[in-house]
């Protein structure tokens, strides 16, 4: 696609989940880069109730994974996203409303896409003790982990994309 929005289309396009990255090390200006997209992201009244924990150093991250049985890729850098429940509780929102989770979403899928854009490859991951994440981090109580946006630089050889059959509905 050429002409307006060309180019933002085709980050869409060419994403893809990346699930074996290189040794290489994540450039701390591309990663401000993904980090700083999040505020960019659709959000429910722009209240801003996900913050994004950055982690980069090598030894948290090798903690991470070992919490994280979804975790499969070795990232370089990782970005937490949490909900923050007390001030959610405080805009009237209940423990699991519905787009509280919505905006996890829209921030992971802003960070994504904006890792493809700056060169990165990125992997989402959701399953992982949020006890043990939250206490890894040292985060504060009513600040929950929800997702992990792994970075790093693809690897030269990925696992073939799993594709659901054209026909389904």
């Amino acid at each position: 696609m050429t002409g307006p929005g060309g180019a933002a289309y085709e980050v869409i396009r060419t994403r893809r989940v990346t699930r074996n990255m290189s040794a290489e090390p994540v450039d701390p200006e591309q990663f401000e880069l993904v980090l700083r997209s999040a505020r960019y992201a659709p959000n429910a009244g722009n209240r801003r109730l996900q913050p994004v924990v950055p982690v980069t150093d090598p030894g948290l991250l090798r903690l991470l994974r070992m919490v994280a049985p979804g975790m499969i890729v070795r990232p370089r850098a990782a970005a937490v996203i949490c909900i923050d429940t007390v001030r959610a509780a405080g805009f009237g929102f209940r423990p699991g409303t519905p787009g509280l989770y919505v905006d996890v979403g829209t921030t992971a899928a802003t960070m994504l896409l904006a890792a493809h854009a700056v060169g990165l490859g990125s992997c989402p991951v959701t399953s992982f003790s949020r006890a043990a994440v939250a206490r890894l981090l040292g985060l504060p109580e009513g600040i929950e982990p929800r997702l992990v946006v792994c970075l790093g630089h693809p690897a030269e050889h990925q696992p073939p994309p799993v594709r659901a059959p054209l026909d389904r509905p």
